[in-house]
Order: structure tokens, then C-alpha cells, then sequence
């Protein structure tokens, strides 16, 4: 379906209502975007489609956002713009449907984590409703990678030269999202040097075997010193974007993931 907001030809949602039967109301809900450096990525990715799947089978409301790529005339803030659209949207639609606020979160992967991130640092500046918690999974937070730990980093030497996300692909990738230089980016464009006060209870989900797990972890870092509850978890055995491959390792994220929807609210207790 399509939502209307800023954009006047919508925001494309996808929703996975849980089974009537088994679940007569929803136990959770997630407003969901998917990643993809910002310029590829669509509803059909497992990172989007097989996420919500196996979410909704464990009676939890998902609606996943097909937020608008980055290239050519399509720079910050205008997927950013579409994630709010479909956190608002979404957050309303999920309350009506019988999910309580206090269990309705906002969640992305990899680049669609730093647009839930931007997000939640414009709702917090006045913009609408700051979600109950937040999940991020591997997510790219700075246009300039901190340093990872000794161990990320000699994990991150198995890989080929060509999937390290070295600080030159990431500063191209930040380049495309923002249409100009990193050193004007405003906040919510690069969450990772943002003042995070106030920021809501989060779980942050990294890959073992990734050159943005720094971005990750040091953002994990920065939400404790703000007061912020922070659950920060490494997934053995996985790459960059492992939530893209349904297997085994896939199976005990999403384990996490649904432990973490269904009692966040208790986390942040």
C-alpha cells in the first residue's frame, strides 16, 4: 500500500499482520526499513521481506518502508523524510490495530539503521512521537568510521579488500546520501556524532565480520554515557548484513530480535 505525508506520491509500506488465530492481537509491532548503502534495497530483500516473515509468524505486526534511494536528485533529508512519514503512519496504525504504545518500535538495518537513528533524533527535536525503543541491526552511524576494536579489526582482514568497507567506501557512500561534503552533514544525517540525550532504550544487533561494526559499537558506547539502556549484541560467524541470508546464524538473530520487541518495555524499566 501507499501512505501520503510530505511526499506526494506516497511512501510504498508493506504490512505483515500476525495470524488472527494465533495471535487474536498483536504482540509487538515494528516499523521496519531496510538497508542497502543508501542506494539500492527494496521490499522483496530477505533483509526486508524474510525479516518481517519470520517476525509476523511470532505474532508481531511489521511494516516494512520502501523509503526512496538515494542518487541524482534524491539526497538527505528526503529518505529520511519517508522513514518519519512511516514511523507516524505506522505508529497510529499499530496502536489501532491493538498494539500498545509502549511495545511499538522503530527498527532498520545497515543504512536503513542510520535513517531510523536520524529519525528518532528529529522526533526528539519536536518533530512527532519518539518510539518506545529502537532496533538497529549493523548499522552505519558515522561518515567517518571510528576505529574498531583490535579484534573486529583483524576480523575484518579474512575478508577481501572489497568487502572491508574501507573509510573510503564509506565516505563515497555518505557523499551520494548527502549530495555534498561530509564536513556540512547536519546531525541527523550521521546519528553517530549526534547528541544523544533522551534517546529511547535500544538494541543494537552487529555482525562479527564487518567494517562498520565500529560505527555500531561506538554508538552503543555513546547512548550508555548519554543514560540511555543499550542492549549491544555480536552475532557469531556472520558478515555484513547477515539478515540478507536466511540460515542458521539469520534463525538466532531473529531469536534476538523477537525477545527484545516482545520486552523492551521491561529493558527500559
Amino acid at each position: 500500500m501507499t501512505i501520503h505525508g510530505d511526499r506526494a506520491d506516497g511512501v510504498p509500506v508493506r504490512v505483515y499482520r500476525p495470524d488472527a488465530d494465533l495471535h487474536p492481537e498483536p504482540r509487538a509491532a515494528l516499523v521496519w526499513a531496510h538497508g542497502g548503502g543508501f542506494v539500492a534495497g527494496d521490499l522483496d530483500m530477505p533483509e526486508s521481506d524474510a525479516v518481517a516473515r519470520r517476525l509476523q509468524e511470532n505474532g508481531i505486526l511489521v511494516v516494512a518502508v520502501d523509503y526512496r534511494l538515494a542518487g541524482p536528485g534524491t539526497t538527505y533529508p528526503v529518505p529520511s523524510d519517508d522513514v518519519l512519514t512511516a514511523w507516524r503512519w505506522g505508529r497510529e496504525f499499530c496502536r489501532t490495530a491493538g498494539v500498545p504504545v509502549g511495545r511499538i518500535q522503530l527498527g532498520g538495518a545497515s543504512a536503513g539503521g542510520n535513517l531510523v537513528a536520524g529519525a528518532v533524533l528529529r522526533l526528539l527535536a519536536g518533530e512527532g512521537d519518539v518510539p518506545a525503543a529502537v532496533f538497529l541491526a549493523y548499522p552505519t552511524l558515522h561518515a567517518v568510521p571510528p576505529v574498531a576494536s583490535p579484534a573486529a579489526q583483524a576480523a575484518v582482514e579474512t575478508l577481501p579488500q572489497a568487502e572491508r568497507w574501507s573509510a573510503a567506501d564509506v565516505a563515497a557512500m555518505y557523499e551520494t546520501y548527502l549530495g555534498g561534503p561530509l564536513d556540512t552533514a547536519p546531525a541527523p544525517a550521521v546519528p553517530g556524532t549526534a547528541d544523544l540525550e533522551g534517546f529511547p532504550p535500544t538494541f543494537v544487533l552487529t555482525s562479527e565480520v564487518d567494517g562498520l561494526r565500529g560505527s555500531a559499537d561506538e554508538f552503543a558506547r555513546r547512548l550508555v554515557l548519554a543514560g540511555s539502556p543499550v542492549l549491544s549484541v555480536c552475532e557469531p560467524g556472520t558478515v555484513h548484513g547477515h539478515l540478507n541470508t536466511p540460515d542458521p546464524r539469520f534463525d538466532a538473530s531473529l531469536r534476538r530480535i523477537t525477545r527484545w520487541l516482545l520486552s523492551a518495555d521491561e529493558f527500559a524499566g
